[in-house]
């Protein structure tokens, strides 16, 4: 076969192939292509390899801050649209902790934020509460912890309470002492107290509601001081339901010892206790009795809220040796804002006639809105806003028992 000439089937594969006709444009415009993807890909993963991330993997938020006084929390709730934004890449509760803000979130189970209100302090001289819990000031239950005196003697009554603050160099024309209670249940209607009223208004949560115990810690970060409404049984129960765990009279009076415990239990950090109804218990000296010998050894005050005028919560209170006071006036027992703003300038009145006087409200959007107006005028006036707990002491003493 050596001269026999090669044709298609003997001749060795990939030789002697006829050369290709034209130029090679195609083949190298796709050598180029891959070459630049090669390229491409090399310097990613170097700068992978040698830049340090800045961000380290850390979630990221942008928050508008607003600087409020206490004045403008009443009318200017919501940041402006040129207020300069904060990056920051620390976790949210190490902010809030460093710099001493406040910040007011969308309720739980949002998909989306509709705006987050982040409220800077306006000096060093920002009134501000002790931390809850104490450690000396609470014991572990089946319940949670519940308030106790310290083996110090240092009570919850003291030791939660707003300071006064600087006093005004002269006698003021009165003072008033404001208990909004109802805090807790609705979310908004909550966060819309805590952010619109001054910090020396008291508020009163009830025992129910979601996410008590972090609410309760952002209202007294915004300087309020947190009394814990208590449900006692109405003239109407059971048609008229305070809600669960609502302390009876009659034969069932035996269990409310166990339902106070669970009640002091849902949160932490209240000065004391004040009546949710209770027209019947608070009028039942015999029922009233065992509850208030369980709350004197837990150093909180007592408060009646002034809804029945049968009530004996308050004297049986004093003549057991607790701190108690009684509301002098509901302002919103007619939930209009003609009717709230009539009862308001009652209450500058008796100021100045008794030197102090003891209010509450509902936290109704109505009465949030009104007491908020209404609280930016009374420096003109010269009159001072209390916590409930100071109002004791400018009472007569001897109408009024002592904080232990």
């Amino acid at each position: 076969m050596a001269g026999t000439p090669l044709t298609e089937l003997n001749r060795p594969l990939g030789q002697n192939r006829p050369a290709p006709h034209g130029k090679p444009w195609g083949l190298w415009l796709a050598l180029g292509a891959s070459g630049a993807v090669g390229l491409a890909v090399a310097a990613l993963l170097f700068l992978v390899a040698t830049r340090r991330d800045p961000d380290g993997g850390q979630p990221m938020a942008t928050a508008l801050i607003e600087k409020r006084s206490p004045q403008s929390q009443a009318t200017s709730p919501t940041p402006a649209a040129s207020t300069p934004e904060l990056r920051t890449q620390t976790s949210a509760s190490q902010l809030e902790s460093e710099a001493g803000v406040t910040v007011v979130r969308p309720g739980a189970g949002a998909e989306a934020p509709g705006s987050i209100v982040i409220t800077i302090p306006d000096s060093a001289a920002t009134i501000k509460l002790a931390s809850s819990p104490d450690s000396r000031l609470v014991e572990r239950t089946r319940h949670g912890l519940l308030p106790k005196i310290g083996p110090d003697g240092a009570t919850p009554a003291q030791i939660y309470a707003r300071p006064l603050g600087p006093q005004p160099a002269t006698k003021p024309a009165g003072r008033i002492a404001l208990l909004v209670g109802g805090l807790g249940i609705s979310q908004s209607g909550t966060a819309d107290a805590i952010a619109k009223l001054p910090g020396a208004v008291s508020l009163a949560f009830a025992p129910y509601g979601p996410e008590l115990e972090r609410t309760v810690q952002r209202a007294r970060g915004e300087g309020h001081e947190i009394f814990l409404q208590v449900p006692m049984e109405p003239f109407d129960y059971p048609d008229n339901d305070p809600g669960p765990q609502t302390l009876l009279t009659g034969p069932k009076a035996a269990e409310n010892i166990d339902r106070l415990q669970w009640v002091l239990g849902r949160f932490t950090g209240y000065v004391g206790i004040v009546n949710f109804l209770g027209g019947r218990l608070t009028a039942d000296d015999a029922a009233l009795s065992p509850i208030l010998r369980e709350i004197s050894g837990r150093g909180l005050i007592v408060v009646d809220d002034g809804s029945s005028s049968r009530s004996l919560l308050a004297t049986s209170a004093t003549r057991a040796q607790i701190p108690a006071m009684k509301v002098d006036r509901v302002i919103d027992t007619v939930a209009r804002a003609d009717a709230i703003d009539k009862e308001l300038a009652m209450l500058e009145a008796l100021a100045r006639e008794q030197g102090i006087v003891i209010a509450s409200a509902s936290a109704l959007p109505v009465s949030i809105e009104r007491i908020a107006r209404w609280a930016q005028s009374l420096e003109a006036k010269g009159i001072l806003v209390v916590p409930v707990s100071a109002a004791r002491g400018f009472r007569n003493p001897s109408s009024t028992g002592s904080l232990r």
